[in-house]
């Protein structure tokens, strides 16, 4: 049984895009003693890139279990008048510190986000595409061509986090942590009335509300004389070293005749022999089972345990749900002071993002073109690289068209085609376009 029982493996597999880019516009000035000026189609813009943030205020990765897909916004189209399409928003998602991110399919390290705030990009934007602007030439004065904004990144990515108790639970067996425990939280422990401890921690994660949220661990083995190796002895003691808080149980209806203040004091006795820097952690005294109590000697413990013990302590009730609430809330604050003491003051708005170039394909200048006669008199023009062009233009525009032809034929297009064997009036096909042959 190692040192690291008490942590376990949160992961979550989910898929990242990154926005389309948006498209260039075609389109021309528009004067009143010129109707038709010359091009004044703006760029698309780019699209939104992701992110992954290390937020110190989560605990965990269950708030990705509800969609498995999150992808950023798309760039807008360009505009006449030169007008730049808007660039799409950027997507971040908030991540608990700690989280190893990787490629889903390859198990490579993308990144290790073990710094707060750190930010790390996992799926880049489209660049936008060119307006027409861009394609005037000598030849070409009114060109209705433009570019179609390139495609963003898609991948799929795997999330582990080896998750760590924020809060852990002690107190002698049968003073009902693992009932405490799966109320409060999506643990689900064992719960049975034995007077011997469980084996291994229970952890689950406690959501607060929307982003606040915790990890609380039950933690076995604490009994008398476990700082000498007792029970299962210190191991379980340097889990509760790691948490920012201590949540202090005991049986305060003393229904098995046990002495709720004496437990308290020999508990604390073990974890200040293990180690004074771990007794001097913030802690939460709870007396738990209050429903088997009247009313009227529930006030009555309560007060001659805080006289005792100099401690204040919280009634709850792990069967009937009284005071949890208040818990997760007093959990929660004093968790977020330790965090901020931890952390420092450090805030979103002071990561650094580092923002790489948006995706951008160039266009192969050189195509591989091969011929494919379909049946007598018609013949079909395959390239794959000339996929890349047909990606990126409109071939349903006239001057696209013939700016594809003009790129095939300086590839030796009329030449593949007469040894296919070609004949002039034949019908060539190039993607859904056909075209007459001629010399």
């Amino acid at each position: 049984m190692s040192g690291e029982q008490m942590d376990f493996i949160d992961m979550v597999t989910i898929t990242v895009k990154g926005g389309d880019g948006g498209n260039g516009a075609v389109s021309f000035r528009k004067e009143k003693y010129a109707p038709k000026g010359g091009p004044d189609g703006g760029d698309g813009g780019d699209g939104g890139f992701v992110f992954l943030r290390a937020n110190p205020q989560l605990s965990s990765l269950m708030h990705l279990a509800e969609d498995d897909k999150y992808y950023a916004e798309n760039g807008k189209d360009g505009k006449s008048r030169k007008r730049h399409g808007r660039n799409g928003k950027d997507l971040f998602i908030d991540v608990p510190l700690g989280t190893i991110v990787k490629d889903a399919y390859t198990g490579e390290i993308i990144a290790d986000l073990n710094e707060p705030w750190k930010v790390t990009c996992v799926a880049r934007g489209g660049k936008g595409g060119r307006g027409n602007v861009h394609f005037k030439s000598s030849t070409m004065r009114a060109p209705r061509i433009a570019e179609r904004g390139e495609k963003g990144e898609k991948r799929t990515i795997t999330l582990e986090l080896k998750l760590l108790a924020d809060a852990g639970m002690v107190g002698y067996p049968n003073v009902g942590k693992s009932s405490l425990i799966s109320r409060l939280s999506n643990a689900r422990p064992k719960v049975a009335n034995y007077h011997f401890t469980t084996l291994t921690p229970n952890l689950g994660v406690v959501r607060v509300s929307p982003g606040r949220e915790f990890v609380i661990a039950d933690i076995p083995g604490l009994i008398e004389g476990a700082s000498e190796g007792r029970g299962l002895g210190n191991i379980f003691l340097r889990h509760v070293e790691r948490c920012h808080l201590i949540v202090h149980v005991i049986d305060i209806s003393g229904i098995e005749g046990r002495d709720p203040v004496e437990d308290y004091f020999k508990i604390r006795e073990e974890l200040e022999k293990y180690s004074p820097d771990l007794a001097k952690k913030p802690e939460i005294v709870i007396g738990n089972k209050v429903d088997m109590l009247p009313f009227d000697e529930q006030k009555g413990r309560k007060k001659e345990f805080m006289e005792r013990a100099k401690r204040d302590i919280l009634l709850v009730s792990a069967v009937t749900g009284e005071g949890l609430d208040r818990l997760k809330n007093v959990i929660w604050n004093t968790i977020g002071s330790s965090r901020k003491v931890l952390y420092g003051k450090r805030s979103p708005e002071d990561a650094k993002v580092e923002k790489p170039a948006p995706i951008w394909r160039e266009l192969p200048k050189k195509l591989d073109i091969y011929v494919e006669k379909i049946r007598d008199g018609e013949y079909s023009v395959i390239s794959e690289n000339l996929k890349v062009w047909l990606r990126r233009f409109d071939i349903s525009e006239k001057d696209m068209r013939l700016m594809i032809i003009d790129i095939l034929e300086r590839n030796g297009l009329t030449s593949k085609l007469k040894e296919a064997g070609v004949k002039v009036g034949d019908t060539i096909y190039i993607e859904d376009f056909a075209f007459e042959f001629i010399e």
